[in-house]
């Protein structure tokens, strides 16, 4: 006897930012939220930049070209918040 298992597509449909969250619908339904703080960019984004964002990859992500940034489908699913880049301490002379 052997089982069949059919693995759904991680791909984004649609995208909302507010100011508390990145919400994702995914195509198989699943909807799903994470804080917004878990981009930087995003959060430091104005809502005209946040509101400008496009779909890529068939849904393999979400782009936002006014700050650059881009969050995977794998990434709202699986939990992986982006990090701050380290700010470089100058050496004073």
């Amino acid at each position: 006897m052997s089982t069949a298992v059919k693995l759904h597509e991680v791909r984004i449909k649609g995208i909302k930012v507010t100011g508390d969250t990145i919400t994702a619908q995914f195509v198989d339904g699943r909807i799903i939220s994470v804080p917004l703080a878990w981009s930087w960019r995003l959060s430091d984004a104005t809502p005209k930049q946040r509101a400008n964002y496009r779909i890529i990859g068939d849904g393999d992500g979400v782009h936002w070209p006014d700050i650059d940034e881009d969050i995977s489908a794998d990434g709202m699913l699986y939990g992986i918040p982006a990090s701050r880049p380290l700010k470089h301490k100058s050496k004073a002379k």
